[in-house]
């Protein structure tokens, strides 16, 4: 692979255990490795990436240096939140809920509701797991306790508690029918 000497070896090594963007440190390691002149499937090996997206990463580096190598802005549809109602947001989901929310937990429907009626925005359930997925919440939640509940008691309770199961007694077939039919082999049910 033919690599352009926009930097040296030193540099790129540097450049590469420096960076804090994981996959741009990747393609600088790629990038790398073949100015090392290690061969297509070895950088694959290393790099765990197929041969295609080494090349386009060599490409890439060969036309732009360490530039070519960043991730470009992608277009798709603004956000609905800009980033300064998404860090509101995230303040009000970490205080908790409030009693206007008419819930003891911030679940899916009530975070829909804050941000149709405080944010002004209309988002699906769906969206709504991706937003929160986005901001860095995972979609575990402790489960609710009630206000009046002991924790003390609770604990005693669990410490002198023994469950009893009554198990029920294995099937036992009491015939060689597998019919479930109590007429005897070979009987007629018909009168004659």
């Amino acid at each position: 692979m033919n690599v352009k000497a926009h930097h040296s070896l030193d540099e790129l090594l540097t450049l590469y255990k420096t960076q804090t963007n994981p996959q741009l440190a990747r393609r600088i390691q790629a990038v790398y490795l073949a100015r090392k002149t290690l061969t297509c499937p070895q950088i694959m090996d290393i790099t765990a990436a197929k041969r295609r997206t080494i090349q386009s990463w060599i490409r890439w580096y060969n036309q732009d240096g360490i530039e070519g190598l960043k991730d470009k802005p992608r277009c798709g549809r603004p956000p609905k939140l800009s980033a300064s109602q998404q860090q509101k947001l995230q303040k009000r989901i970490n205080a908790g809920p409030t009693a206007s929310d008419g819930t003891c937990v911030l679940n899916g429907p009530a975070i829909q509701r804050i941000l149709e009626n405080e944010f002004g925005v209309l988002y699906c359930l769906n969206g709504v797991y991706e937003l929160l997925h986005r901001l860095g919440y995972s979609c575990l939640c402790p489960r609710p306790r009630h206000e009046q509940a002991d924790p003390e008691l609770q604990k005693a309770f669990k410490k002198t508690f023994r469950p009893y199961w009554n198990r029920s007694k294995p099937n036992i077939q009491t015939s060689e029918s597998k019919c479930g039919s109590r007429t005897k082999h070979g009987s007629d049910s018909k009168g004659h």
